[in-house]
């Protein structure tokens, strides 16, 4: 999900209009009309903090779509699993961003994602290891 779609996602949820959202923020309609149906990003980061304020998220959910286009630009990377990667980072990017979750419970469940992150590169390493020794033997 682009920025501008999750301002607009966020500021509906809120049942803010554009301008209302710019008030809160110190921005001017237009430049709110140009994050959500333009595709233009901030240009100074303390906008993506009033932003995340206003719209009662964490700046990351913001921010998270430069890690979909770090980890797309890396190689070997298939179509399939960045899709993958990219509905796991909206998920849990709507889930920290609501109330559903108190601090604790946010807390676990990063927890339990990079747990299950280094777990997985772990065994990657080692079935590496494996492959390495069965083409030397």
């Amino acid at each position: 999900m682009k920025f501008g779609e999750k301002v607009r996602l966020l500021r509906k949820e809120k049942k803010l209009s554009q301008t209302e959202l710019g008030k809160l923020c110190g921005l001017s309609l237009r430049t709110i009309r140009n994050y959500e149906v333009n595709g233009r990003y901030p240009k100074q980061r303390e906008v993506y903090t009033k932003l995340a304020d206003a719209l009662g998220c964490e700046v990351n959910f913001l921010l998270s779509e430069e890690e979909i286009v770090a980890l797309k630009a890396q190689q070997g990377c298939s179509s399939r699993g960045i899709k993958e990667a990219e509905k796991l980072v909206a998920k849990a990017a709507a889930l920290f961003s609501g109330e559903e979750l108190n601090e604790q419970a946010k807390d676990g469940v990063m927890k339990a994602l990079q747990n299950a992150y280094w777990l997985a590169k772990e065994k990657r390493r080692e079935a590496q290891q494996r492959t390495r020794q069965a083409d030397e033997d």
